[in-house]
């Protein structure tokens, strides 16, 4: 199951060593877009909108047109092409899935869309890595462990996981600490304070 791709935007682009992906679900637009600010304002993360409702989408195309030059806006929880497209149409500049889908991972990368596939398992991080793709979605990493992503890191020393559900301020240095590039946070950056909390948190270098 290997693909020939050649990507011309990859995921190194996207975050550019950036350390955090806030996950903005079913988030009014006026306070996603406040928590967007916010992100872009620190230069330490990206901004995700998971596309599973139309109000989501259109709150992606919101943030996408209030993004500073230079910031994308990730489209999340895409579960297939169709919605690969409409997440295109809408300015998302990445997609996110919750697994490792490769007719999705074809139509983002047809699209010109970088893909972060989720993965939780040693052969969907084979398969994923064989298809094109070095970071990975660590998901759900709260169940899986700082240590899935220590361990995952011998086999394949390539990957780079963005630990994704369940993550907070009480256990980001955990999964930093086991290797994990980035974090993709969801409520405890929509709580109140919850994403200054997290920004202290994100290593420097």
């Amino acid at each position: 199951m290997t693909f020939d791709m050649t990507f011309d935007m990859t995921f190194d682009d996207v975050l550019r060593g950036r350390r955090l992906v806030a996950i903005l679900r079913g988030v009014p637009v006026e306070r996603a877009l406040e928590l967007a600010r916010a992100v872009w304002a620190s230069g330490a993360g990206l901004v995700e909108v998971p596309v599973q409702t139309p109000e989501a989408l259109a709150c992606l195309r919101a943030l996408a047109d209030a993004a500073p030059a230079g910031e994308v806006v990730g489209a999340g929880t895409v579960r297939s092409p169709a919605q690969v497209e409409q997440a295109r149409a809408a300015g998302a500049g990445f997609t996110v899935a919750p697994g490792l889908d490769l007719d999705v991972l074809r139509a983002s990368h047809d699209a010109g869309l970088p893909h972060l596939p989720g993965v939780a398992t040693a052969t969907e991080v084979h398969h994923a890595l064989n298809a094109g793709c070095t970071w990975l979605k660590a998901f759900p990493a709260g169940a899986l462990g700082p240590r899935w992503i220590a361990e995952m890191r011998g086999p394949f020393p390539q990957a780079r996981f963005v630990a994704t559900g369940g993550v907070d301020a009480s256990n980001a240095r955990d999964f930093f600490a086991a290797g994990a590039g980035a974090l993709g946070v969801g409520g405890a950056v929509t709580r109140e304070g919850g994403l200054a909390a997290l920004l202290e948190l994100l290593p420097s270098d």
